[in-house]
């Protein structure tokens, strides 16, 4: 290892690490979907109980228990709080900026490298994933090692990496890879790559790091968590809408639009060369890179339940595309063209979504401040691009939109979201429950609150949904509800006469029952 390898490898380090590390348990768990990460590695550690995971008590088969013992052992380091539940993805994710480095110099060149793994740190999904107490960047962690293990021809990784991905995802972590190196098998005409991959040895390999846990859990707890977790988490998700106000079938691209920002305003060109324009020995790489990405864009375009970050597979390969792109462009004058379209892209872009934050801000004024921060960083950075375009300082275009990426995540984690959290968390009503709560009377609290009620108050409740809630009124005895405004201002003004608003904070409410 040389020093010029030293210097840079710790450069980008530190850059990935400034970026998910900053203020990472400074702000709640996020409802719904943080508090189930935390919960769930809380009880486990309650239980003494490691491989059934569980949940308000009950056992439950929602997702496989990887990211659960990566939070479980942060726990048992930092103690159980925020930025403890949010340790492994933010780990994760400075260890998948600097797999794209490392794998990026054997595929491509070290420039080429760095600039990959930048594009990827700086991108907006990649980073706020990667401070988020979730699942996601662990899968996508997973995914990229088992494919670059691929593409590099270490099989070994490949194989073990995939059954990684099935203990932290389920069927995905072996069906991506597998569907994604098929179709590239296919285009390239290469089936003799398969005696290469010593697939027999492959398979034990999986076997070895993935089956454990699914023949333990089905010799636990049979057809429930067969029924549970792969037909419904899995096979009916696919199939059938979990959020049917979601199923658009652009729904995808305005996510990778933002989530790849600021890099959208290269993402085209970048594609578009690398498919026309690469040298003989890049093609098979570059066709392997858009391969994956398409796969994983369209797979999840096709399924009928879609959340943002069910995309984040997408970003590996597009980053490294994208760096390929940069170098190719970095200082030949013949690419005068291709920075002209960067700046121009990139000034729609960030009106775009100037105008979007205003039009948010008036919904919630709370996060004036921080709006207006990123709305000046976002100008400065366009006015930077523009003007090291026009001067052609090519260099200074990369690093001003690095540079500006890092301040944007600080002020989003350190100014936006505090001001905005009271809204997206049950930490404050929590504790306001805490200090009212009688100790005895029964608990109800709406589905949407129930896993940030849990972790921040260690008591299980009963979980109601709203057009349960007014048969829960209408019950006989004292009881605590915790409900959002959402689900008070649907009630009949009779219901809301039996009921006392007892605290609130922000848009949730605590209410009581005599």
């Amino acid at each position: 290892m040389n020093r010029r390898f030293d210097v840079e490898f710790w450069f980008v380090a530190l850059i990935a690490a400034t970026i998910m590390f900053f203020y990472l348990g400074g702000i709640p768990l996020l409802d719904p979907d943080e508090p189930v990460y935390g919960e769930t590695p809380k009880e486990m550690l309650r239980f003494n109980e490691y491989l059934s995971p569980r949940i308000y008590g009950e056992y439950w088969y929602d997702k496989p228990p990887m990211y659960y013992w990566l939070v479980a052992g942060a726990f048992r380091l930092f103690g159980m709080n925020e930025f403890a539940a949010r340790f492994p993805s933010a780990l994760l994710g400075v260890a998948g900026v600097l797999a794209v480095y490392l794998f990026g110099r054997q595929l491509f060149n070290r420039r080429a490298a760095m600039a990959g793994a930048l594009v990827l740190a700086t991108s907006v999904e990649y980073f706020y994933l990667g401070k988020a107490a979730v699942t996601d960047i662990t899968l996508n962690f997973c995914l990229m090692l088992s494919l670059l293990g691929f593409i590099t021809k270490r099989y070994s990784l490949m194989y073990i990496f995939a059954g990684l991905a099935t203990v932290t995802k389920g069927p995905v972590g072996f069906l991506f890879p597998g569907a994604i190196i098929f179709l590239y098998l296919a285009a390239t005409r290469r089936f003799e790559l398969l005696r290469e991959m010593k697939i027999l040895k492959g398979i034990i390999l999986f076997a070895v790091t993935a089956l454990p846990w699914y023949w333990f859990m089905y010799n636990t707890h049979g057809s429930a968590f067969i029924d549970t977790f792969l037909g419904f988490h899995n096979v009916t998700r696919f199939t059938s809408p979990e959020h049917p106000e979601g199923v658009l079938w652009y729904y995808f691209i305005p996510v990778l639009i933002l989530g790849f920002f600021p890099w959208t305003s290269i993402l085209v060109q970048s594609v578009w060369c690398s498919l026309t324009k690469s040298s003989f020995e890049q093609n098979r790489i570059l066709l392997f890179l858009n391969i994956w990405a398409a796969f994983i864009f369209t797979f999840f375009t096709i399924s009928q339940t879609k959340l943002v970050s069910y995309i984040l597979p997408v970003y590996p390969p597009l980053a490294l595309i994208a760096g390929w792109y940069i170098d190719r462009i970095w200082d030949s004058r013949r690419h005068k063209g291709h920075y002209t379209a960067w700046a121009a892209v990139l000034a729609c872009l960030v009106l775009l979504i100037i105008a979007g934050m205003l039009f948010g801000v008036k919904a919630m004024p709370v996060l004036v401040n921080g709006v207006i921060a990123l709305i000046v960083l976002l100008a400065l950075m366009t006015l930077g691009v523009v003007i090291f375009v026009w001067r052609h300082q090519r260099t200074k275009v990369f690093w001003t939109q690095v540079i500006a990426m890092m301040v944007f995540s600080m002020v989003l984690v350190g100014v936006l979201f505090p001001a905005a959290a009271p809204h997206f968390t049950s930490k404050y009503i929590a504790e306001q429950f805490i200090a009212n709560y009688d100790g005895k009377s029964p608990v109800y609290v709406i589905k949407f609150l129930h896993p940030g009620f849990t972790y921040y108050t260690d008591i299980y409740g009963i979980e109601i949904t709203a057009p349960q809630l007014t048969k829960v009124i209408n019950t006989h005895g004292k009881a605590y509800l915790l409900i959002r405004q959402l689900e008070y201002k649907q009630l009949a003004e009779s219901d809301r006469h039996k009921v006392k608003v007892l605290a609130e904070s922000a848009d949730k409410l605590i209410l009581v029952k005599d």
